[in-house]
């Protein structure tokens, strides 16, 4: 098994590193390494250790309950529940894949209450009650995202438009309920009512999101199903490895449009007034 195909595994199972590291008895600094490619060629004898586990079905006891101790919380011992706080933010590539960050509860029931009391320095979603952990974005990811913002933001202002462009990180409670918790890479909205001091309450007008192999999956099939249903209009998946730009117009039948990096890209929602363009960004993406 590579350390591509491990890394693959281990996000279909939800393991996180700390789990890997009591599976395995490999110690967890020296599982970071691996899957982080710091550590470009593990010993053979460690690959086997991973790799064994990996290809084992795994026997996973979602409801083990917290144990209340003198220091706080500490947890059992299943696959998921064994992970601490401090375990699961060691996590590096979990991306993608739901894991269960304390072990209190089964993914579908965690409430907005649950994500806002996660760590600060921890990234998530919130999904219909599933929480999500979101890997560090690359270098490329934040320099699509960031020319994007800045692009729909210059046109904004020279065109006095009252619609705001914003960028991630910022929550947007998109079903206004208590059970999702979203962040799109980039987004606008045009009613003035639903604020951005604190988060978006509502479905903003425009949402994009970068791909990446840990969160392709999420972007094209959850998040396009939320955004559609939530009143999103107009929604852009960008793949910076194929320089491709899936726009879909949910206000209009679902119609989609496939753009190359090298065109003028309208953005519906300005009626004509704003295009990006991103073949501006090639040269800086290595």
């Amino acid at each position: 098994m590579t350390i591509e195909e491990m890394k693959q595994r281990k996000q279909e199972l939800g393991y996180t590193v700390a789990d890997l590291a009591q599976l395995t008895g490999v110690p967890r600094g020296t599982l970071q390494k691996i899957f982080s490619g710091k550590t470009r060629s593990p010993r053979r004898e460690t690959i086997e250790k991973i790799t064994a586990v990996l290809e084992k079905k795994p026997n996973i006891d979602y409801q083990t309950p917290p144990i209340v101790s003198d220091g706080g919380m500490t947890y059992g011992t299943g696959a998921m529940a064994a992970a601490s706080p401090s375990d699961v933010d060691s996590d590096e590539d979990s991306d993608g894949v739901p894991d269960n960050p304390y072990g209190t509860k089964k993914q579908g029931e965690y409430t907005v209450e649950d994500y806002l009391a996660l760590p600060d320095d921890k990234r998530y979603e919130l999904i219909d009650g599933v929480l999500y952990d979101m890997a560090s974005p690359t270098g490329v990811h934040q320099l699509i995202t960031g020319y994007l913002y800045y692009r729909l933001m210059s046109c904004a202002d020279e065109h006095d438009m009252p619609c705001l462009p914003c960028i991630a990180p910022l929550d947007v409670q998109l079903d206004k309920d208590n059970k999702t918790m979203v962040q799109p890479d980039v987004l606008i909205c045009c009613d003035t009512s639903q604020g951005v001091a604190k988060r978006v309450y509502g479905a903003p007008d425009f949402a994009a999101e970068v791909l990446s192999p840990s969160t392709r999956r999420k972007d094209i099939f959850i998040k396009m199903s939320k955004y559609k249903d939530a009143g999103v209009r107009e929604y852009w998946m960008i793949d910076p490895d194929k320089e491709k730009v899936t726009v879909i117009l949910f206000d209009e039948e679902d119609d989609i449009s496939v753009y190359s990096f090298d065109d003028d890209i309208p953005v519906s929602i300005s009626e004509g007034l704003c295009s990006v363009r991103f073949a501006d960004v090639r040269k800086w993406m290595g």
